[in-house]
């Protein structure tokens, strides 16, 4: 038993290890107020790459990902100018964008948005543009949200027991909800369960000050 332990033990310690030496950049934020799993952030604006998908909870994540995956690994028209040296030839290769996090799905209209944030790096204007035209680059605000981070499966019985509490939370420090729930996901599907890092971000008023 004592060796299982150790394996087990170990097999965390290298995936831990894999995770940081694949670190990738994360959305801007600032805490405002952190109340054991609960957050107040303000979020700095970013620019998201989204597509809309049908399906449920757990299965729209996977429809949208290649689709957006694509897109960030050279399926677009890069607007990088490329000094002419072959006229008949010449043109733009597809760019590649550098992963980020977290995936983000939130409901919209019965479907799915499902987004990649894109690097500080970029603008609205800098950005590809998709080849496929059911993914848009939309341009996000800063805002205030907030948040409850947990771990475990992609599941829908897990996101709505850990909305729900969100929810009772916001409401019981006196904030109003200004927008839908949003489902973040920071890991790569082999993450094992216990190593995932899942959030729940719901926005809020952002003239509510924090006084805690």
């Amino acid at each position: 038993m004592k060796d299982l332990i150790r394996i087990i033990v170990a097999a965390a310690v290298i995936i831990i290890g894999v995770t940081d030496a694949m670190a990738i950049e994360e959305a801007k934020y600032d805490v405002i107020i952190k109340d054991n799993r609960f957050e107040i952030r303000n979020y700095a604006p970013h620019v998201l790459a989204e597509t809309i998908v049908e399906g449920s909870l757990e299965d729209a994540g996977s429809k949208a990902f290649n689709r957006l995956f694509r897109y960030i690994s050279g399926e677009n028209r890069s607007r990088v100018k490329v000094d002419m040296t072959a006229p008949v030839s010449q043109k733009s290769a597809g760019e590649k964008i550098k992963m980020t996090a977290p995936v983000g799905q939130q409901p919209v209209e019965g479907k799915w948005a499902v987004s990649f944030m894109m690097p500080a790096a970029y603008t609205l204007e800098t950005l590809p543009e998709p080849e496929d035209p059911n993914i848009t680059l939309r341009q996000v605000p800063a805002r205030r949200m907030a948040v409850v981070r947990y771990s475990g499966f992609w599941s829908e019985k897990s996101y709505q027991r850990n909305k729900v509490k969100l929810e009772s939370w916001i409401h019981g420090q006196g904030l109003t909800v200004v927008g839908d729930p949003i489902w973040a996901r920071y890991n790569p599907p082999f993450t094992p369960w216990f190593l995932r890092r899942n959030e729940i971000l719901i926005p809020v008023d952002a003239g509510a000050e924090a006084d805690h």
